[in-house]
């Protein structure tokens, strides 16, 4: 998501863009572990290893404690290198300590995470904010992307913390003692978000925010909403009102494992690995010690970027875990991950780049995989895709311990020319896509039709598979296409790509346009949550799209609050899902929806 491009400049985009669903917005929204086990699977075996596991985790994981002199002035010369460094090579991970910190304001820019070490967000308090504010770019937040907050405690000075981002920015495992405010100063555009495992002691206020999803939290109160607010597992979440309030609320999450997270044990660097949880609801961190194992960081190959992929397959092949500390990676060759139970845990937005058009990342039709914490950045030569779980006809059951994908994060241009045939394939059976964007650039380097070409974003082969926070967007044919069984969606959030330069250039056989999301016909089974999708087709409006979403019409495909959008008239629909809801019309930005499907 990001205002629409002016013409075909790769230039920053100008604050003119987007102008109507800006104001829409704004009228809408002006402020009116006592004993941690490990795995025995997961002990190091007899055998020396080539390589070792543990180290120092490099230049770019800045630690704090409580006593450490000149945090604030570190923090500030973080932020001044990556506000705006939307497509830079800056990535840092900023860590504090288990202790009470005062008078902070930590300022968030791009590639930039923030975390406590403790146990528990309580276990690591700042007296002071969090922020993320749009100053960069004269107030408009649709573009404060790849940024993350994680396991800290907030007392925001004012009472109300700022975080007013976009997409690919998780709000995770967070304790805010006040309230959350989701918009930038001034209250200017606002395209996110994603919150999870967190407790807002008072209320979220996403003002001009057009969508956002919630799970497995905590909050006071939520305020507003414009367009898609969707909750699954909150407790005090509004009821179930869409679209008007636009509020989709499942009392429980089917399925959920938290996040890998790093933590200290006394002075011992551990990754703490939650269990999975079933019909979840609230945090997982509220009474006592969470729920889980933990894996000490000598079974980690901690890697600095340089690294060859030779070099990780070695360490996964020995048996080790992957730890990718902040920075770019080239990989010429998959990284490859066969064992069951394998962790692969990226720090500061740590950046997989595949050379000569092959796959970044492969896992094995396994159990327990947990992926988390990495950007995917297509190379300039084409990869027919840059990440796949489970191998083509996977069919194991992994119900007991399924693979999580989190805060996977995939981009095809606007840092330079990229190109992928299709991002994201989910393979294996039970797999949990746990927050994602996934997007064709639509601004920056290496952007037009046919420059960061990508015809597909998100593909399920998979049976049982379930999404819970997903973003596509831009892609040239189908931005989501399901051909798995028995698969659910919590929360989608869609843009068409912006720069078709006609009709004949999206035309899918004798319909117009390719849905955003696209259920198999072969599918007699599958179900969404919350579901929405937008067209700004700006290079040409004459453009128009049939629907936003197809499926088979039969009883057990249903889906539950879908919306379409025409931003300022830039392009129209003309149904929501099949030949099922209203057109959009004129210049009005306002949504088609359709409450129930079948």
């Amino acid at each position: 998501m990001s205002p629409a491009p002016t013409g075909s400049s790769a230039e920053r985009p100008s604050i003119g863009r987007r102008t109507v669903l800006g104001a829409a917005a704004a009228a809408a929204s002006a402020p009116a572990l006592l004993g941690l086990s490990t795995p025995a699977s997961a002990a190091p075996s007899a055998a020396p290893r080539a390589l070792p596991g543990g180290g120092d985790l490099g230049p770019n994981v800045i630690v704090f404690d409580p006593s450490t002199p000149g945090i604030q002035a570190k923090l500030d010369e973080v932020f001044r290198q990556q506000e705006s460094a939307q497509f830079g090579t800056g990535r840092y991970a900023l860590l504090f300590k288990p202790g009470t910190y005062s008078g902070l304001n930590a300022q968030l820019g791009f590639y930039t995470s923030i975390a406590g070490l403790g146990l528990s967000p309580d276990d690591t308090t700042i007296n002071g904010d969090v922020t993320v504010d749009a100053g960069w770019f004269n107030g408009n937040a649709t573009q404060n992307f790849w940024r993350s907050a994680e396991n800290l405690a907030l007392v925001p000075v004012n009472g109300t913390n700022r975080w007013a981002v976009a997409q690919a920015a998780p709000f995770r495992r967070m304790h805010v003692r006040g309230g959350l405010n989701l918009s930038p100063n001034g209250y200017g555009w606002a395209s996110g978000g994603y919150i999870a495992d967190s407790r807002i002691d008072g209320q979220v206020g996403p003002y001009s925010q057009q969508q956002w999803y919630t799970r497995d939290s905590s909050i006071g109160s939520w305020l507003n909403g414009v367009w898609n607010m969707v909750f699954s597992g909150v407790e005090g979440a509004p009821a179930q009102t869409f679209p008007n309030p636009p509020y989709t609320t499942l009392n429980t999450t089917p399925v959920s494992r938290e996040k890998p997270f790093l933590y200290l044990s006394g002075s011992e660097y551990r990754v703490f690995l939650p269990e999975k949880r079933t019909d979840a609801r609230g945090v997982t961190w509220g009474n006592g010690t969470p729920r889980g194992t933990s894996l000490p960081l000598s079974q980690f190959y901690v890697a600095k970027p340089g690294v060859s992929a030779a070099t990780l397959n070695q360490a996964l092949t020995q048996g080790l875990h992957l730890l990718l500390t902040p920075g770019i990676y080239h990989v010429d060759q998959p990284i490859q991950v066969n064992r069951a139970g394998t962790v692969v845990l990226g720090l500061g937005y740590a950046t997989l780049i595949p050379d000569n058009g092959v796959t970044a990342l492969k896992v094995a039709d396994v159990d327990g995989v947990r992926l988390a914490g990495l950007l995917i950045d297509a190379g300039p030569v084409n990869s027919a895709t840059l990440l796949e779980v489970g191998p083509q006809g996977a069919n194991t059951d992994h119900s007991a311990n399924p693979t999580t994908v989190q805060d996977v994060f995939v981009r095809i241009g606007g840092a330079g020319a990229g190109k992928a045939t299709t991002s994201m394939v989910i393979n294996s059976r039970h797999t949990i896509v746990d927050h994602t964007w996934i997007w064709r650039a639509d601004h920056g380097t290496g952007v037009g039709w046919d420059t960061n070409r990508a015809d597909y974003g998100f593909v399920v082969n998979g049976n049982d598979v379930l999404v819970t926070g997903l973003f596509v967007e831009h892609f040239n044919k189908y931005d989501v296409q399901w051909y798995g069984q028995r698969g659910r969606t919590i929360f989608f959030q869609n843009e068409k790509a912006y720069d078709a330069p006609n009709q004949a250039a999206i035309q899918n056989g004798s319909v117009k346009g390719y849905a955003a999301y696209k259920v198999g016909d072969s599918v007699t089974t599958h179900e969404g949550w919350g579901l929405g999708s937008y067209c700004y087709y700006n290079v040409n409006p004459a453009i128009v799209q049939h629907h936003g979403f197809s499926a088979p019409n039969t009883a057990g495909v249903k889906f539950h609050n879908l919306l379409v959008v025409s931003l300022g008239g830039q392009g129209q629909y003309e149904r929501v899902i099949n030949e099922t809801g209203s057109p959009t019309s004129g210049t009005s930005t306002v949504p088609s929806t359709v409450v129930s499907y079948p």
